[in-house]
């Protein structure tokens, strides 16, 4: 593996790295930095956790020039990404200062008006405000010579691709475009063969592989049993730090309410219900441990920068198995040991094959023990298929 000094990099991003504390580049780090700095466009393919911000940010902060026009644009899916990159851009940079404006919705437009009046080199941006201040006239992207799109499967999902398009037609043809993306859809593909010039693919990793040291682990239950179980769940298992993902904003909330009478346990929640200033002291909290438990919707399953989860529950079998894979990759990082459990009921049997197809991988059914079970089927060990009633035979015609 090169250090960061064999990339290419300038000297002050150096000394920035160096007060990071990081010694050297991940996997993608390594393969996409010095193609970016031949100004190339990128498509880079990696789980969740690799270092995507750093490949793609600390190249196009060594080829900035000092301007009063937009130079980079990034786009976020979520407003928790973009702060979390502003961030990062901002440590980069430390040596060669730049002014970084962060745009996105759940907060009002007074504060931003007045940075964008200030001239800034970087925009990090969701693309509804972005849309939004361009609109109003409230800045100019006619002179952005480096575009990121981040977590760009997440964007599609999200149903954002209108918004992007009309966003990278206001960018200039002549600029470096980079996406960065866990996974490459066919969606995706046809968007990078438009928006990109010959660009190389730089992908790292079984991008379908939950992390080797996950246990994984089904617990089986009657529908009518999924809240009773899952705070069963929580009461016995010994967790440090527990994310739960629920499907809808309502479950979340729901769940939010009976986990905060078990003993022990500081839960908050993290939807995009809730007022942007709450999302981030919720965020906060559950990184410094002022909350012990996070129950989300799957706004915090992408990139967000979250160490040290011991154990990950799916309140449901996610419909998408790659939203398993995206959950999961929570816990279990940097080689640490993690749990993934997740409540499953007869009517998501076709989802939880989907998951095992997907990951290659069997997953074990278990019992949580001292719990008061109805019957249903999916605890016996060799449940017996259903079977289709026959048809009554046609009566024959009497003659």
């Amino acid at each position: 593996m090169p250090s960061f000094e064999d990339l290419g990099l300038s000297g002050p991003v150096l000394r920035a790295i160096a007060r990071t504390g990081y010694t050297e580049p991940t996997p993608i780090q390594a393969q996409a930095i010095p193609e970016a700095l031949q100004g190339r466009d990128i498509v880079g393919a990696s789980q969740t956790g690799t270092g995507k911000t750093a490949a793609f940010g600390l190249p196009i902060i060594c080829q900035m020039q000092p301007s009063t026009r937009v130079q980079c644009l990034v786009l976020e899916p979520t407003r928790e990404l973009a702060a979390q990159v502003e961030d990062q851009m901002n440590v980069f940079s430390y040596y060669k200062p730049l002014n970084v404006v962060l745009l996105h919705g759940g907060v009002g437009y007074g504060h931003q008006i007045e940075a964008l009046e200030g001239k800034p080199d970087v925009i990090i941006a969701t693309p509804g405000r972005l849309l939004d201040h361009l609109e109003k006239g409230n800045l100019d992207l006619s002179e952005v010579k480096f575009l990121v799109l981040d977590e760009v499967d997440r964007m599609l999902d999200m149903g954002f691709l209108p918004d992007v398009k009309r966003i990278i037609d206001q960018c200039p043809s002549g600029r470096q475009t980079q996406f960065f993306s866990a996974t490459m859809p066919g969606a995706i593909q046809t968007l990078a063969n438009w928006a990109l010039k010959d660009p190389i693919a730089v992908e790292i990793g079984e991008r379908r592989s939950p992390a080797e040291t996950v246990s994984h682990a089904f617990y089986p239950v009657g529908m009518d049993q999924r809240d009773e179980l899952i705070v069963a769940l929580v009461e016995k298992t010994g967790f440090e730090s527990m994310m739960i993902f629920t499907r809808t904003k309502k479950e979340a909330d729901s769940l939010l309410a009976r986990l905060q009478d078990i003993e022990g346990t500081r839960p908050t929640a993290l939807h995009s219900d809730i007022k942007q200033s709450d999302r981030t002291k919720a965020l906060q909290g559950f990184r410094d441990g002022t909350f012990n438990i996070i129950v989300a919707t799957d706004i915090a399953a992408r990139g967000l920068d979250i160490s040290g989860v011991t154990h990950v529950i799916n309140y449901r079998v996610p419909e998408n198995p790659e939203d398993y894979v995206h959950r999961i990759g929570r816990t279990g990082r940097a080689q640490q040991e993690g749990d993934a459990f997740t409540i499953l009921t007869a009517d998501e049997l076709e989802n939880a094959r989907s998951v095992e197809h997907f990951i290659e991988q069997k997953i074990e059914r278990r019992k949580l023990e001292g719990f008061d079970y109805n019957y249903t089927a999916l605890l016996e060990d060799n449940p017996t298929p259903l079977r289709k009633k026959r048809p009554p035979a046609p009566k024959r015609r009497k003659r």
